[in-house]
């Protein structure tokens, strides 16, 4: 490797920033293909100077870019322990095992990183014990597990999960293994000092650069005052990339939900800790019948919940629950309050009190707590629904407005927090991504892809659709989806709204095609995605998961076809709640807050296609609205510069073009 030009330690940060990313520079000198980005380097440098001055920045940087390297020098040479957020795993392992080692190798100095995931990712010491204990009564499978399971305990030095690469994502054992927030005792546990959790904590407090997602960054903050205290570490200077995931995340941390699959494991774990409990024998008799009195009521809401004539407006498996159809539950939600109240009771008069029987009844009163908030439909800041899966029923209140707790809770008073991702603008305007967010006083920059569109991409719309509203708008688009797969030889992303759209078209186009079909739900997610990757011309229909942080580059992917722009369903009880919470403050629900949520959805669709600068393929939108309604101009404004075509032969002659060539679409 040649000799690494040193980054002076002297000088503002943004000119130690500067410099390292100079031509002649370490991490140009370091990095086999690095080529100095002009979008990168802008980035690069006004995080620095943020990082310095404090305050906001909300950053779109576009495809290309990478920002992820821009981001990460600055939070590096700061000198400062900063957080990373990321939206996705997949993204949260890049960061961690690749693009530090890389930027750590570049340097020519060691950084250390922090790695942290959600509670339910690592072994609890204490419950694995308990459930060793009882190990002689599982099934032959499971006492298979628990066994593989001990021998690796004996040997992690993280707990974490993903270690074990076979272990099942549905191992029924694994919550009873593992602990979250309202199950962990904290300090009072006796395996505290030897608890994974503990150790990442510690190890993370000690890091240079701290790594989480969304979901810990939100669960983290939404149970800071619990017992064991916050996990991710006070950090001043924050990165939140693929920040438009922010909004969704904190809606589920900073929610309610009530499930019948929450009292069964709260029942089971109260019967362990009874079981292993010593005390007077009639109290303890008495705290076993107080579990089954739980159940019980809770099986009987619960069957209220899933059959209730009276349900309010549904969309898919949501129905909201509204002041006057919550009274249908109030009866059998009253009797499961007092059934808790009962246990917790019992629970309480148990002397001694073990910290097994402490936690119980803490999360015995926890969940009385949350019953009575999402059945009562009371609170003007949340909306209330049952949502009804084919094997699950949940009891939900979410926050209407999560923009003043991303504010005030997730982003916090730091001294510089960035907002990032390939998507915040619509056209260029950052004002929805602003309000979602609650930042009101931040600067904004948005950097244009380092991809060149023109060159690589072509945008398809089909000259005659009909309405996508309409029963014939299904097959219409199975039929262009088959003629433009013929042109591109399958290799090809179908991204649809719906899971009844996916189906139907499925229908439709199987048997006609001579490409590999691969369907959403016929395998896990990371299973599909393998099998696309692996299987030459394949075609893949897909919703809304597929939609963002999929990656595949190369000839693989060589086409995107969305059906239907992703209008947000107005009759599901969020988004109604949220049209109209926008409305009572005078504002334009669809123009405010539909048309930029489907527009930042729709480029998250398209960009799956162009990765790499050496990535060619074609673009397809199915809906008309895009050019026969007013609005369609501000999604096509918002859209990446590929030039637009109605003709299917000016498809094929853009792919059986030269990659040189730098000819142009009419």
């Amino acid at each position: 490797m040649p000799e690494v030009p040193a980054v002076p330690d002297a000088g503002s940060l943004s000119a130690r920033v500067t410099r390292a990313l100079d031509p002649d520079g370490p991490i140009a000198a370091a990095l086999d293909g690095f080529e100095t980005r002009p979008s990168q380097r802008v980035l690069a440098d006004r995080i620095a100077h943020l990082f310095e001055a404090g305050g906001t920045l909300v950053a779109e940087a576009g495809t290309g870019t990478g920002k992820t390297l821009a981001y990460l020098l600055p939070a590096v040479l700061s000198g400062q322990r900063v957080l990373v957020s990321t939206g996705t795993r997949a993204l949260q392992d890049q960061v961690f095992y690749k693009d530090v080692p890389a930027l750590a190798r570049a340097l020519g100095r060691s950084i250390r990183a922090a790695y942290m995931k959600g509670r339910t990712n690592y072994l609890c010491r204490h419950r694995f014990e308990r459930l060793q204990e009882a190990a002689g009564s599982l099934p032959p499978d499971q006492r298979a597990w628990t066994a593989r399971i001990a021998e690796w305990a004996r040997v992690t030095a993280t707990g974490d999960r993903a270690e074990i690469d076979d272990l099942p994502d549905d191992l029924s054992l694994w919550p009873d293994m593992t602990a979250t927030s309202d199950q962990c005792l904290g300090r009072h546990c006796a395996a505290y000092d030897n608890c994974f959790v503990t150790r990442m904590r510690e190890q993370a407090a000690a890091a240079d650069v701290v790594i989480v997602n969304h979901h810990l960054l939100c669960a983290d903050a939404s149970v800071r005052q619990g017992d064991f205290g916050e996990v991710v570490p006070a950090c001043n200077l924050m990165i939140v990339d693929e920040a438009h995931q922010l909004e969704d995340v904190a809606t589920q941390y900073f929610g309610v939900a009530v499930t019948k699959a929450g009292v069964d494991e709260l029942a089971r774990d109260t019967h362990r800790a009874v079981e292993t409990a010593s005390g007077p024998a009639l109290a303890l008799i008495a705290c076993a019948q107080a579990i089954r009195a739980a159940q019980d009521a809770a099986h009987r809401l619960f069957d209220v919940a899933r059959t209730d004539p009276n349900e309010g407006a549904r969309v898919g498996d949501r129905a909201v629950l509204t002041a006057a159809n919550a009274a249908s539950l109030r009866r059998a939600a009253t009797a499961l309050d007092n059934a808790l109240g009962g246990l917790a009771t019992a629970l309480a008069a148990v002397p001694g009190q073990a910290d097994g029987l402490a936690g119980a009844r803490t999360r015995t009163e926890r969940l009385r707590s949350d019953l009575q908030l999402v059945t009562s439909a009371g609170d003007p800041r949340y909306v209330y629904y049952v949502e009804r899966g084919r094997r699950s029923v949940a009891l939900r209140a979410a926050p209407i407005d999560a923009s003043a707790i991303i504010r005030d809770s997730v982003i916090g008073r730091r001294h510089a927090v960035v907002l990032t991702s390939a998507t915040l603008a619509v056209g260029r305007s950052f004002d929805y991504s602003l309000s979602r967010l609650g930042v009101h006083e931040a600067d904004t920059l948005q950097l244009p892809s380092e991809f060149d569109f023109r060159r690589q991409a072509v945008l398809y719309l089909p000259p005659e659709m009909p309405d996508p509203r309409s029963p014939e708008f299904n097959a219409a688009a199975a039929d262009v989806i088959e003629r433009l797969l013929a042109c591109t030889r399958g290799r090809a992303f179908v991204l649809f709204t719906s899971y009844a759209a996916m189906h139907d078209v499925h229908r439709r186009l199987d048997g006609r095609l001579e490409w590999p079909l691969l369907t959403q739900g016929a395998a896990p997610h990371s299973a599909l995605l393998r099998e696309f990757r692996a299987t030459p011309h394949a075609v893949l229909l897909a919703t809304a998961s597929f939609w963002q942080g999929v990656d595949v580059a190369g000839e693989a992917l060589s086409c995107v076809i969305v059906d239907r722009l992703p209008f947000a369903s107005p009759s599901d009880p969020l988004v109604a709640a949220r049209l109209a919470a926008i409305e009572t403050q005078g504002g334009h629900p669809f123009h405010d807050y539909q048309v930029p949520l489907a527009a930042l959805l729709l480029l998250q669709g398209l960009g799956r296609l162009i990765r790499t600068r050496s990535d060619r393929g074609v673009l397809a939108v199915l809906d008309p609205r895009l050019t026969r309604m007013p609005y369609g101009q501000r999604f096509l404004a918002a859209l990446p510069p590929a030039p637009i075509t109605d003709d299917l032969d000016e498809v094929r002659r853009f792919l059986s073009r030269d990659e040189t060539d730098d000819g142009a679409v009419a």
